[in-house]
């Protein structure tokens, strides 16, 4: 058996504070596991991406509209996108500066991201 990504479903309804202990979760997992591992409920998925670049493939016609990165646990001072609406330039994303939410996709099929500190993404997902 060959493991890709760890999947786990539910974790992102209900009691905020919950949401917020999945996304720390995410956290650990690093230390735990080598594998990417992803959290999805109903319409939505988050994944904590690690510093470096990432490529995206958002053409399997399961993506929703929305996704959006958010900087959690510490700020990041350098992201960079493309394949995005309102792509990013080594911009600072901060809370009580910059959080980018509520973007979406060009028709390129391929987001890419590059970060200097851990960034969650986060997407809708058709259901």
């Amino acid at each position: 058996m060959t493991i890709d990504v760890i999947v786990t479903l539910g974790g992102l309804g209900g009691r905020f504070d919950q949401t917020m202990a999945s996304v720390e979760t995410l956290f650990h997992a690093t230390n735990i596991t080598p594998f990417p591992v992803i959290v999805i409920q109903e319409c939505s998925l988050i994944y904590l991406l690690q510093p470096g670049k990432h490529k995206l493939h958002v053409d399997t016609g399961l993506e929703g509209a929305w996704c959006g990165l958010i900087p959690i646990g510490n700020s990041c001072e350098s992201v960079t996108t493309t394949g995005l609406r309102w792509n990013l330039t080594n911009q600072v994303l901060k809370f009580g500066m910059l959080v980018s939410t509520s973007n979406t996709y060009d028709d390129s099929g391929i987001v890419t991201i590059e970060t200097d500190k851990p960034l969650l993404w986060t997407m809708a997902i058709k259901r």
